[in-house]
C-alpha cells in the first residue's frame, strides 16, 4: 500500500470519526437538556405539591402554638373612637388569637358604651372561646377625651405583656404571635409593626433640631428609631410610667394637640431603656378610612412634637437601628 493510500484512509477514518463525534456530541447534548427539563418540571410539580400542603409548616406552626399555650399571653389594648362597626370586627377578629388573655377597649367618649354594643361584643368573645378559655373583655371608660387614655395605668392586668392597637387595624393572628414571641425575647423595648424615624437636620444653623419622617424615609434609608403605638407591643409597666412619671407638659402638650401620644411613649421607653425599637415584617390590613396622617401639615406637626419632647427629656433619647423580626416559617429562603 503506497504512502498515498494510507493518508487518504487516515482522512477517511479521522472524517468518520469527526462525524460520529459530532453526532454523540448532539445526542448527549439532547439527552442532557432533556433530563435538565424534565428534572426543572419534575421540582416544580414537588415544590407545588408541598406548598399546597405543607406538613413541615403546619408541624412548625402546631409545636409553636403547643409552647405558646404554655406561656402567659397578652392583653390586647384598642383605641377607640364612634367606629362601633370596625371595632366589633376587631374584636371578633382578635378574640380568637390562640394568646391573647384579655381585652381592654379604651373607651373617652362623652356617653358610656351602650348595653347592647357591650352584649353583642361579649357574645362574640364568648363564642371564640377555645379550650375552656374565655377572653376576658372590660371596658376602660374615662370622663376625659384625651390620648393619654390609651396609655392611661391599669392595676389589674394579668400579663406583662400589652399590645397597644387602634380599632381599624387587622393583622393575621400567627402575625400578632410572631411579634409577641419576638416582644418576649426583648421584653424591655417596644416592639411593633409600623416604623418611623427622625434625623437630624444641619441647615439654617439650627442646633440640636430633629425631622420626622415616615415609611418612605425608613424604607429608602433601611433605618427607624420609633415604632408607633397603633400596633405594638410593650410591657404593662410603660403604662405606669407614662401616667405617673412622664412630664405633665408632655401629656398637657399631647391632649391640646390631639397628636403624638405616640411618639411620647416611644420617647420615654426609649429614655427608660437606652435601647431601639423592634420592628416585625405585617401585612396589615387597614379597614377604616384615612386617619390624621393623611391631612396636611402632619409631617411637620410631628416634627414639632419631636423637637418639643427632646427639650422636655434634654435630650435625644431615641435609638437608630436596622433590625427588622421576619417569621422564616412563611418563608422559602430566609
Amino acid at each position: 500500500m503506497g504512502g498515498g493510500e494510507v493518508s487518504k484512509e487516515m482522512g477517511t477514518c479521522s472524517l468518520a470519526y469527526r462525524r460520529g463525534d459530532h453526532k454523540l456530541r448532539k445526542f448527549v447534548t439532547a439527552r442532557s437538556a432533556k433530563f435538565l427539563l424534565l428534572s426543572c418540571i419534575a421540582f416544580a410539580l414537588i415544590t407545588l405539591a408541598c406548598r399546597s400542603s405543607r406538613p413541615w409548616f403546619n408541624t412548625s406552626i402546631a409545636v409553636a402554638d403547643q409552647i405558646s399555650r404554655s406561656r402567659k399571653g397578652y392583653t390586647l389594648l384598642m383605641n377607640t373612637w364612634k367606629r362601633y362597626d370596625l371595632l366589633k370586627k376587631s374584636v371578633s377578629h382578635y378574640a380568637s388569637c390562640s394568646r391573647l388573655d384579655s381585652i381592654h377597649i379604651v373607651w373617652s367618649e362623652p356617653n358610656p358604651p351602650s348595653e347592647s354594643l357591650k352584649k353583642h361584643l361579649e357574645k362574640v368573645v364568648k363564642k371564640k372561646a377555645r379550650d375552656g378559655h374565655e377572653v376576658e373583655l372590660r371596658f376602660d371608660v374615662n370622663k376625659e377625651d384625651s390620648l393619654n387614655n390609651r396609655f392611661k395605668e391599669i392595676q389589674d392586668l394579668k400579663t406583662d405583656a400589652v399590645f397597644s392597637i387602634d380599632d381599624d387595624i387587622i393583622f393575621p393572628c400567627h402575625t400578632v404571635d410572631f411579634a409577641f414571641n419576638v416582644w418576649e425575647s426583648a421584653p424591655e423595648t417596644m416592639v411593633g409593626f409600623v416604623p418611623r424615624v427622625h434625623w437630624p437636620e444641619q441647615s439654617n444653623g439650627k442646633a440640636d433640631y430633629y425631622t420626622y419622617s415616615g415609611w418612605w424615609s425608613v424604607w429608602w434609608s433601611g433605618t427607624y428609631s420609633m415604632v408607633l403605638s397603633k400596633a405594638a407591643f410593650f410591657h404593662k409597666k410603660f403604662l405606669t410610667l407614662y401616667t405617673n412619671d412622664m412630664p405633665a407638659s408632655i401629656r398637657e402638650f399631647t391632649t391640646k394637640n390631639r397628636n403624638c401620644e405616640d411618639i411620647a411613649m416611644s420617647f420615654l421607653i426609649a429614655n427608660a431603656t437606652n435601647a431601639p425599637p423592634i420592628w416585625v415584617k405585617g401585612k396589615i390590613y387597614e379597614i377604616g378610612s384615612t386617619g390624621i396622617s393623611s391631612i396636611g401639615g402632619h409631617t411637620e406637626k410631628r416634627t414639632h412634637c419631636v423637637n418639643r419632647f427632646v427639650a422636655e427629656f434634654g435630650r435625644m433619647p431615641l435609638v437608630y437601628t436596622s433590625m427588622k423580626a421576619v417569621d422564616s416559617r412563611s418563608l422559602w429562603f430566609w
